[in-house]
């Protein structure tokens, strides 16, 4: 009789009784079947860590720097070009991390919302029954996606910087300069309007969003009754929103009066200035970011079944239409996964500014690691305030991705 192989012994199922898997059970299946190899791994990669911590701690002692996040409190000593918030050079390292992060999630959520809307008209024009249009998509998504990020950033920098100067500025439309000094804009001209109608932006957009949330979840149909339906709950969730910006404007008490640029001698006076370096960084994004946004686009219409064109034709409805109401629908639940890794890509991807001058993040956070030689702590500061962004973004799509996916299942 020819010998049969004993099999093998299941370590979870001989370490406790069936049913009850008790402690030691558990700490076998977390171990795995080869408890003694993983546990020495892990002990080698601590030893790895352990020596290179003391190693650093060492090095460090001997340059006279002690480590820890005290220098956070100590003046950074530098200036910044840009900021959203005040900033002297004889604030702290603190502020000065600060003021480089907000300008990071500015670049990205300017950049984020530009790169949606091109990347999906393009996305569109990809499909359009026009050859010369779609030909002409196609070969701009190619050329983007075939060249490096960075070289397209050297390009709009060094084409922006060869503008001409004040007294020969271009003005495309009334109120508007280019010149290689930035983008001249009409703004607001009090000091800190900007930022209360950012604010009262905000908050209308969040009053809106909780009340199309509240319709959809069928909350205000049951509050009022029978204008619980059609268009009267988008008029009022709209009013209701314009309102509270509104009241935040008016609750501010500063003056909404707009300035315009006027050239003055050898500058422009009044108005606001997006620098250079600010728009060229955007533009490398936003045209980087929309070419990766239109494939997903195109690919997310593709995905839908040719049989839900033919009945919006059956039913007379014109390509416009079929698009907005048919289409992008359904279109969503492929497109908005694929979305998420572009914004990230785009967060990440704006830490190339340093690259062409303008102070974000890493430009910050590299000059403080420079004058205190606290790298490491700097490094982890970084990585951390890029992971939370990041983190934030990934749960704000998930949410979205999860609103699709049971609307759908409905």
């Amino acid at each position: 009789m020819r010998n049969q192989p004993t099999p093998a012994l299941d370590p979870v199922r001989w370490a406790s009784p069936p049913g009850r898997p008790g402690l030691t059970g558990r700490v076998v299946s977390w171990w795995g079947e080869r408890p003694v190899t993983q546990a020495v791994l892990l002990t080698g990669v601590a030893l790895i860590l352990v020596f290179f911590a003391i190693n650093t701690a060492a090095n460090m002692e001997r340059f006279g720097i002690t480590p820890g996040f005290g220098f956070l409190l100590r003046p950074a000593n530098f200036e910044i070009g840009e900021s959203l918030i005040g900033y002297q050079p004889q604030d702290s390292y603190a502020r000065a991390m600060l003021v480089g992060l907000l300008n990071t999630v500015k670049v990205a959520l300017v950049g984020g919302l530009l790169a949606t809307v091109i990347g999906v008209a393009l996305g569109v024009a990809r499909l359009s029954g026009n050859p010369l249009l779609s030909a002409l998509v196609q070969g701009y998504v190619e050329v983007i996606r075939s060249t490096p990020l960075l070289l397209q950033l050297f390009f709009w920098s060094a084409t922006l910087q060869a503008l001409p100067g004040p007294r020969q500025a271009l003005n495309p439309v009334p109120g508007v300069y280019l010149c290689n000094r930035g983008i001249l804009l009409p703004a607001f001209a009090e000091d800190g309007a900007g930022g209360w109608v950012l604010l009262a932006l905000l908050a209308a957009v969040a009053v809106g969003g909780a009340g199309m949330w509240l319709r959809s979840n069928h909350i205000m149909g049951r509050t009022v009754g029978s204008i619980g339906r059609g268009r009267w709950p988008d008029a009022l969730i709209l009013l209701i929103a314009l309102g509270t910006g509104a009241g935040v404007i008016a609750g501010s008490g500063v003056s909404l009066t707009v300035g315009f640029p006027e050239l003055t001698g050898f500058n422009f006076v009044g108005g606001g200035v997006v620098s250079p370096e600010f728009s060229a960084l955007l533009i490398g994004l936003v045209v980087n970011a929309a070419a990766m946004i239109a494939e997903i686009v195109r690919s997310g219409i593709q995905a839908v079944p040719n049989g839900q064109w033919e009945a919006a034709r059956a039913l007379g409805l014109p390509r416009g239409r079929i698009m907005r109401l048919v289409v992008l629908p359904q279109a969503l639940r492929v497109i908005v996964p694929l979305m998420t890794s572009s914004y990230l890509n785009l967060i990440k991807n704006s830490s190339l500014a340093v690259a062409i001058g303008f102070p974000d993040l890493v430009s910050v956070v590299n000059t403080s690691a420079n004058q205190t030689g606290q790298v490491l702590e700097s490094m982890a500061i970084m990585m951390g305030a890029y992971l939370t962004v990041n983190l934030i973004v990934s749960a704000l799509m998930n949410a979205q991705n999860r609103r699709l996916t049971d609307r759908r299942r409905r």
